[in-house]
Order: structure tokens, then sequence, then C-alpha cells
């Protein structure tokens, strides 16, 4: 397959700011797909280690391109680099995080091709802090989308979702959870599982620590009001508490019991 002139089929968009060698290492885990018609935004908050101008003066690939801008954050750095994306899907590799095996884009290809009228379509993810797979709900309904949602590293969008309704900036860790439930819920886009690893997601990140899911806590109270009304709320908080999801939760995060609750979670999936 080679690289086409036209506009690509992907977008893949990584947002840094002063990544180090990590930078290097998520480039290179996207050069080694293989399947290449795809494009590359980097973009870049104004890093001051040098390191994205490193790699970019010794690799020449065209499809890779630097977008160098002051931003606010992590989604206002998203939506800038979705407005120079022309692909028809978008994905978001953050960086850090690495493709799980170099077919990655080959299968999400074939998948959409078997599944033209999705416009999410989302898999798996391996945590490397746990060292296990994290398995997406195959079957999203209205509790699944107020319980858990597949990271965004499981997620390729179809472009026009993202330009339509951009990440909601106001919202400092829950920004593409509202977007989930905008495209969902209100956009009535479609959703698609497919049942494979999709990146070696590296864990413990920005939304992870313990101010961040205080911050988190509150902004999925405000989010879920816009999306579901009152009662439907309630529902879902009183089957989390009956079914102890503080517990799994708890079980989900230690790296001694998050392999057998995973595969647990497999199971029931």
């Amino acid at each position: 397959m080679g690289i086409l002139n036209c506009e690509p089929y992907f977008s893949i968009i990584v947002v840094c700011l002063n990544p180090g060698e990590k930078l290097e290492q998520t480039l290179d885990s996207i050069s080694m797909q293989t399947y290449n018609d795809y494009e590359v935004i980097v973009k870049d908050g104004m890093s001051e280690d040098g390191a994205p101008e490193r790699w970019f003066a010794d690799n020449k690939d065209l499809r890779f391109k630097l977008l160098m801008e002051p931003d606010s954050g992590i989604y206002e750095a998203m939506n800038q680099a979705v407005t120079k994306a022309t692909g028809q899907f978008i994905y978001f590799l953050n960086c850090g995080d690495l493709f799980f095996e170099e077919q990655v884009l080959l299968k999400v290809k074939t998948e959409i091709d078997k599944t033209s009228n999705a416009g999410i379509f989302y898999g798996n993810v391996f945590e490397k802090l746990t060292g296990q797979e994290v398995f997406s709900n195959p079957k999203l309904s209205r509790f699944a989308c107020f319980r858990h949602l597949p990271c965004h590293q499981a997620c390729f969008y179809r472009n026009e979702l993202l330009t339509k309704h951009p990440f909601l900036v106001k919202y400092k860790v829950r920004a593409d959870y509202e977007h989930f439930l905008w495209c969902y819920l209100k956009e009535s886009a479609a959703a698609h599982y497919m049942p494979f690893l999709i990146a070696s997601y590296e864990g413990a990140g920005f939304s992870e620590t313990k101010a961040n899911q205080q911050i988190s806590a509150l902004e999925h109270k405000e989010i879920t009001r816009i999306y579901m009304n009152k009662s439907e709320i309630f529902k879902y908080r009183l089957l989390l508490a009956l079914t102890l999801a503080p517990l799994r939760s708890g079980l989900a995060r230690n790296k001694y019991t998050t392999g057998i609750y995973n595969r647990l979670r497999k199971m029931i999936y």
C-alpha cells in the first residue's frame, strides 16, 4: 500500500509539552504501522526541551507535521490540531503511549470497511502500569455511557464529529467524556466495537492524579445532568451502589487484582 497523494484516511494527533524521549517512542510506533495512508499532527505547546524540533530535524517524512503554538491545556491543544486534520478519521495518541502492534491501523481500516455507517470505532487498550488489557464495553447503552466509556486512546472518530463539536475546554478532565456523550446521545453517532488492542497506554496520566480525580467526579455530575434526566441518573447511581462500584474500581486499579478483575469483565461482556 503506497502513500496516497490525496487526503489521508487517518489523522493521528499527538499532543505534547516538553516530552523528552517519549515523543520519539510514540512517533516511532506510528512509523512502524504497515498501513500507511495517514498523516500525523504533533501539537506542541511551545516546549522548551527541544525534543519536537530534534525529531523533525532527523525525520523528513512529509506525513508528519509539527504545529507549535501556545495553548491553555490538553483539550485546547487537541482542538487546535483537529483544525489542521484532513483525514477521514481522527485518532489521538498521547505522548508516551504506543500503538500496540504494527497492524493496528490495518485492522481498524478493515473494521471500518465492514461497518461503514458507524461514527466511532473503538477497541481495547493495554495498560502498561498494571500490565493488563483493559476491555471496553462491546455494547454501549445509556447506563454504559453513565458508568464507563472507552478512553480516547481506544477511539477513532469520523472527522466531522470533532469539527462540528470540538472539546469543551471548560472541562479540565472530562472534555473527552462530554464529547463522546454528545456524539452518541445527541448526534446519534453509531459506535462500533473492535475486539482487539489499539494502544499500549502509559497509565497514571493527567486524569488519574488525586486532585484531578476529584475534578473528574464533579465534571461527571455536571455533564451527565446535561445529557440525562434526574430519574435516570438516580437509577444509575443506585445500580452502581448495589453492584459495589467503588470496590470494583479499587480492584481494577490495584496491580495485584486488576488481572482477575479484567478477566471477569471480559467474561461478563
